[in-house]
């Protein structure tokens, strides 16, 4: 459930280099397409955790994205990467950008609206700036850069709703979903120092990556949760929906959009997810939305971008 890391110059579950294949389908209904599936992705989650554990909704979404993607590698017959230091680089990104933030969000959104959830995914860019100063030396910060961090993180309080003294806000849920998005640049800062340069594909790399995190919540979730006595089929559809479209089609589509435009554009669908997340937690769950919201979503947004500018040349 998120957009291309820009530091990283591909893909953030898989740093690899990408040949520009030919589509038929032009991209920018690729770009919209990957905007709504990761924007519903809120939603399927918190009708997933309506009827099932939240580790069991990560276990289900793990388990269909990564069947999405070792299918596509069976049709282009591709195979894992090869090589113990690869997989135990991929042990640790599986858990950074799979299993950890994908049960956060889980568990956010038992007691926070999908709508809410939505808006701190976007602070992933943000998280990334403030990550990058310390971990990588080259990527030294700008005035601007700087000022959309403090942009940023004061449309987080906007949100929030910071002047009211955080009335009626559930502190416990917002907090995993922040941590959440902490945890993708911290994944990305670490395969960019780990893992930039592999001779493996992308949808190699991330299909072994999503294969290891459903075994770390395969390992898990027994441990922590007990066999539905019944099976809600909503839910059960939803958990599904998110694997194979919000997980191993929205990947696919991602790769090739990097592949063709290039990943300053790809990652442009940061700022489309909460705009959609917001819209379909509101118009379908009935979920409540203050003016403090959209106002503080755009000023995130704003900041977000201004992260991501680069100084000319």
């Amino acid at each position: 459930m998120t957009a291309v890391s820009a530091p990283a110059r591909t893909s953030p579950q898989a740093p690899a280099t990408l040949v520009r294949p030919r589509r038929a389908l032009d991209w920018r209904l690729r770009f919209g397409a990957l905007s709504l599936i990761w924007g519903f992705s809120f939603l399927l989650i918190k009708v997933g955790t309506g009827g099932y554990a939240p580790l069991q909704v990560t276990l289900g979404r793990l388990a269909f994205g990564t069947a999405m993607l070792l299918a596509a590698m069976a049709v282009k017959r591709e195979r894992l990467p090869r090589g113990a230091r690869t997989w135990a680089h991929l042990t640790v990104a599986a858990f950074l950008l799979n299993a950890l933030p994908f049960s956060l969000f889980a568990y956010a959104e038992l007691t926070i609206p999908s709508t809410l959830a939505g808006i701190c995914n976007a602070t992933s860019p943000l998280w990334g700036m403030a990550l990058s100063v310390v971990a990588l030396s080259e990527d030294r910060p700008t005035r601007l850069r700087v000022a959309g961090l403090g942009l940023g993180f004061l449309g987080v309080l906007t949100v929030l709703g910071a002047w009211q003294g955080f009335h009626g806000l559930d502190a416990r849920g917002t907090t995993l979903a922040l941590l959440a998005s902490l945890s993708y640049p911290v994944g990305w800062i670490y395969l960019r120092r780990t893992l930039a340069r592999t001779g493996s594909s992308a949808l190699s790399m991330t299909g072994a990556q999503l294969l290891l995190a459903t075994l770390q919540l395969a390992f898990v979730t027994p441990v922590f949760t007990s066999l539905p006595s019944h099976f809600p089929v909503v839910p059960l559809l939803a958990t599904a929906a998110l694997g194979a479209l919000g997980t191993g089609l929205a990947l696919l589509i991602q790769y090739g959009l990097v592949a063709e435009v290039g990943p300053t554009t790809a990652q442009m669908v940061t700022y489309f997810i909460p705009v959609i997340a917001t819209a379909a937690g509101v118009a379908i769950l009935g979920e409540p939305l203050s003016w403090s919201t959209p106002v503080g979503a755009a000023i995130v947004l704003a900041g977000a971008a201004l992260t991501q500018a680069r100084a000319k040349s």
